[in-house]
């Protein structure tokens, strides 16, 4: 939305809803402010924190330092899809390189990307926990083990 002088403008009547649903919200209950509010935006927009701050009285440092501390949160608007390659020990000993290129090929994009259209971004990550399954992609919250490259192709196919 652009708003008077050309500015973009964030409507808040999304992060007023939440506050409403959670009222009275305290310190404890920041994560899940968090997360509702990135649900509803798709990230966290500085306007909907400052409303966040303002309606709560939690200090808006306090709202931050928790959004930068926590990989879950963004800052800025974030693909519609991420995609998440792990490189951890055991997915990088069982071919973990190549799942990255199969996908960074299958995009046109790399690490820290997004496509054109804002539909996939690539994340490469530490590690996603289920060394069991190496390698591992994670689709959003969905996770796919021992993939192979030529997979690439059909998992993302179900996110179109």
């Amino acid at each position: 939305m652009v708003g008077p002088g050309g500015t973009d403008t964030v409507d808040l009547n999304p992060v007023r809803r939440v506050l409403d649903e959670m009222a009275p919200v305290r310190h404890e209950h920041l994560i899940p402010l968090l997360q509702a509010i990135q649900a509803d935006y798709g990230y966290l927009p500085r306007e909907a924190l400052a409303e966040a701050s303002t309606s709560t009285g939690i200090p808006l440092s306090h709202l931050f330092g928790v959004a930068t501390f926590y990989a879950q949160f963004y800052l800025e608007p974030h693909a519609r899809h991420t995609i998440r390659v792990c490189r951890g020990t055991a997915c990088h000993v069982r071919g973990r390189q190549a799942i990255q290129d199969a996908v960074d090929a299958h995009l046109g994009i790399g690490d820290g990307e997004t496509t054109e259209d804002g539909r996939y971004g690539i994340e490469t990550v530490a590690c996603l926990g289920t060394c069991f399954l190496a390698p591992v992609v994670m689709v959003d919250h969905d996770y796919y083990g021992s993939v192979i490259p030529g997979k690439i192709p059909e998992i993302l196919e179900e996110y179109e």
